[in-house]
């Protein structure tokens, strides 16, 4: 009985030990300093796509041009580059050839709503009637161009959907629809381009932007996933930081094997659990602090962010570098704890193999 009870002790010492040693312990400070944030694992649909770049342009028949049918000149100007008109709104009035006292004014109205992209009229300019005067687009929809390999095209077929970012309207993506391939592949770069129709009711994405694409393949439901920000290490060794399920503020390093990566996550194939709680933000700077290793959080963050902080995790002030000399000492050991378990597991097992070499002795025949 007591070498199965010591046998078992032993065994809970091995599993203890290991993990503290893939224990990253913070307080309060330092988790706020170092941002984290956390995400619970969840099956959900997993979308495989192919990242792609290109440009906004607008829709062809949705341009329309301002011209006179007349000859004149122009006399008033009510709209310019850059306004915003509706169909039907005076934009040019023209004050037409024909004798009269005085001679009769045309007003020359806009034969769509939408945005003046460009503006070539001056007052007291000579028209006529094949002359464009100003440039307008209804840009309330756009095309999204994406300049796709052609080996991928074969899986797209028009109604896909593509997650698109504007590089200049900011980090929001919005969802397009493939309407249709380019006309000829571009031999040199062996790409076609692929044209998804894009809503911009707010008209914030303009003809010529950059775009990024994220264009769904395939989806597949089931599957776990984390944040790509969540996944540290190498191709060889992969691994993310897990809340523990009982002691506040610590975190444990947890090896992973990955699958496929889309746009913003990571499929996870083994290594994490539904309802496990993973670090998706702060997961770059504790890894730094590393399991089994004997660097502090301030250590961490020095190493993370390029300059020096405090032992709590707050950024160094000028005043505090100074004082500090540069000869920071780390007072923090992150093994303690695993060395006062170990001190009382060695002393518990101590104990009972003398009371088992003891029991042996008394029963041991005379």
């Amino acid at each position: 009985m007591m070498l199965g009870l010591l046998s078992g002790l032993f065994a809970v010492a091995e599993e203890d030990n290991s993990r503290l040693k893939g224990m990253v312990l913070l307080d309060d400070m330092g988790v706020a300093n170092l941002g984290v944030e956390t995400e619970m694992v969840a099956e959900g649909v997993f979308e495989e796509s192919v990242f792609a770049v290109g440009r906004i342009e607008e829709v062809s028949s949705r341009h329309g041009v301002l011209s006179s049918r007349i000859a004149g000149r122009i006399v008033e100007i009510l709209a310019y580059e850059g306004d915003v008109v509706e169909k039907g709104q005076t934009l040019v009035r023209v004050e037409s050839r024909q004798p009269g006292d005085p001679p009769p004014v045309i007003d020359l109205k806009a034969p769509i709503g939408g945005l003046v992209t460009a503006s070539h009229v001056r007052i007291g300019e000579p028209v006529q009637p094949d002359r464009e005067l100003m440039d307008i687009s209804d840009l309330k929809e756009v095309w999204a161009i994406a300049r796709v390999p052609e080996y991928r095209a074969a899986a797209m077929k028009p109604g896909s959907r593509a997650w698109i970012r504007v590089t200049a309207t900011g980090d929001e993506k919005i969802e397009g629809e493939l309407l249709r391939f380019g006309t000829a592949a571009d031999r040199e770069s062996g790409t076609i381009d692929a044209i998804f129709r894009v809503p911009n009711e707010a008209m914030r994405m303009r003809p010529g932007m950059r775009a990024e694409f994220q264009i769904v393949l395939s989806e597949r439901d089931g599957v776990l996933s984390v944040p790509r920000e969540a996944v540290q290490g190498d191709s060889a060794s992969r691994y993310v930081f897990v809340k523990d399920f009982e002691i506040p503020n610590a975190f444990i390093k947890a090896p992973v094997s990955t699958g496929q990566t889309n746009g913003g996550r990571i499929e996870i194939l083994g290594g994490l659990f539904e309802g496990d709680e993973v670090v998706v933000q702060g997961a770059y700077p504790m890894s730094f602090v590393g399991a089994g290793s004997s660097m502090s959080l301030k250590e961490a963050l020095d190493a993370a962010h390029g300059h020096e902080h405090n032992e709590d995790g707050s950024e160094m002030t000028g005043e505090q570098k100074e004082s500090a000399g540069g000869d920071g000492e780390d007072d923090h050991d992150h093994g303690e704890e695993a060395h006062s378990l170990n001190r009382f597991l060695a002393i518990a097992c101590g104990l009972l193999l003398v009371l088992l070499v003891l029991s042996w002795v008394i029963r041991k025949p005379s």
